[in-house]
């Protein structure tokens, strides 16, 4: 019997007879249908900014090439829509920043909004995140991460789907380059506080709760939050020189 072939990305993973494996992910796939102005910036600008899924299968993926230089690495795992991507990279262009995203009306909202900012140091990519950081990217290649509002999975019954654990976190530390930082907001107050447990735990970082990252500029995600009462609450850690 000839052994299936097995995809490296998690959500194509397969049993050892062939079959489709479900998997616990940090993030749903909505829907996809664009607006017209997300379906001209898709067009004008996707084959130049957007990493295609099938592009991270291919023997010897290069990072580099798809920004055309070597440049120190900004990564930011749940971009959105592009706020804060398009604000943050335009204030940096000597960085290539690459931005994890599954929703891919929000990375076409990311085009235009990059390009109206004249930020053409950003690469998109919407293969799931984690899987990226374990596959794609070497230990001690991150210069900052950035992980603003990632989806809360308020019942507790899907808290396992949450982005910031012990074993992600372990690996996310493990890339920073040291003195590298991870630069982190939410607006759920019991996320917040498990962020706090889960970073305090790796021996490799330090930080905490940090007054708000003035730089980064209010999204809608923020402001959804606010409406509602909930604090924000930043959060930066750093990768400890000399610790594993």
């Amino acid at each position: 019997m000839t052994e299936p072939v097995r995809p490296a990305r998690p959500h194509h993973k397969l049993t050892e007879e062939g079959r489709r494996m479900r998997e616990v992910l940090t993030y749903s796939r909505r829907g996809s249908r664009f607006t017209p102005r997300q379906a001209e910036a898709w067009e004008t600008h996707h084959e130049s900014w957007v990493i295609p899924d099938t592009a991270v299968d291919e023997p010897g993926f290069d990072l580099a090439e798809w920004f055309g230089r070597e440049a120190p690495l900004v990564v930011e795992i749940g971009s959105g829509v592009g706020e804060a991507t398009a604000v943050l990279a335009a204030a940096r262009q000597e960085v290539n920043v690459l931005a994890f995203e599954v929703w891919r009306p929000g990375i076409a909202d990311g085009l235009w909004r990059v390009a109206e900012a004249g930020a053409d140091n950003v690469r998109f990519c919407s293969v799931d995140a984690v899987w990226s950081l374990e596959h794609l990217l070497g230990p001690g290649s991150i210069t900052e991460l950035w992980t603003f509002f990632p989806d809360p999975w308020h019942k507790k019954k899907h808290h396992k789907r949450r982005l910031v654990t012990r074993p992600n976190a372990e690996l996310a530390a493990s890339r920073l380059v040291e003195g590298g930082r991870w630069r982190l907001a939410t607006d759920w107050a019991d996320y917040a506080q498990q962020m706090v447990e889960v970073l305090d735990a790796v021996p490799s970082l330090e930080g905490g709760v940090v007054e708000r990252w003035a730089e980064r500029p209010v999204t809608r995600f923020e402001r959804k939050g606010l409406a509602a009462g909930r604090e924000i609450t930043d959060l930066l850690y750093r990768r400890v020189p000399g610790r594993p």
